[in-house]
């Protein structure tokens, strides 16, 4: 990828998917892990927490979270690089999009900032809560589980195509 690719206002999936892969080797290779996103949410929210009560570590699923170890650190900078490098990416092209209304707002009428945010912090409160149920998030699984050809991953990863086109029938159907 040379550099005046990197001001595509759209990027090779296939080179993009290629990169994320080969991503894996130094993850298992130097801190013997791979590539992950929802644990880093426990990390960061044990910390935080923290803050306010500090025995919060003692409970143990936090605990192993908040520990000082490559595996936790990795999957932070992880997230961490996801939002920059996606930035960096809409700066670089000049891409940007207004908001697109969604299906509910025609019946509805547009909500207001609140509510959208409120909505947003919720859908995404409960992908997470759902994330950490399933022992990962869909790169957990989709990338890093099927690459180790793992049975859990397989099947996560099809209940969550599953859900995918059960939602996407839902949402698109007219109201």
């Amino acid at each position: 990828m040379n550099a005046c690719s990197l001001r595509q206002k759209a990027w090779s999936p296939y080179v993009a998917g290629v990169l994320i892969g080969l991503l894996q080797i130094p993850a298992f290779l130097l801190i013997s892990t791979a590539l992950g996103a929802s644990s880093s949410y426990v990390t960061v929210g044990g910390y935080l927490a923290a803050v306010v009560d500090p025995a919060v570590s003692q409970i143990d699923y936090v605990g192993k979270h908040m520990a000082l170890t490559g595996k936790n650190w990795w999957q932070v900078a992880l997230v961490v690089g996801i939002a920059l490098g996606a930035f960096l990416s809409m700066k670089l092209s000049g891409a940007s999009r207004k908001p697109v209304s969604p299906i509910w707002s025609r019946a509805l009428g547009t909500p207001s900032p609140v509510v959208r945010y409120a909505v947003a912090f919720l859908a995404g409160f409960i992908m997470l809560f759902g994330a950490r149920l399933a022992d990962g998030c869909t790169s957990g699984h989709g990338i890093s589980g099927m690459a180790q050809l793992a049975v859990s991953s397989t099947i996560a990863v099809a209940f969550m195509f599953v859900g995918g086109i059960a939602t996407a029938v839902l949402v698109l159907r007219r109201i």
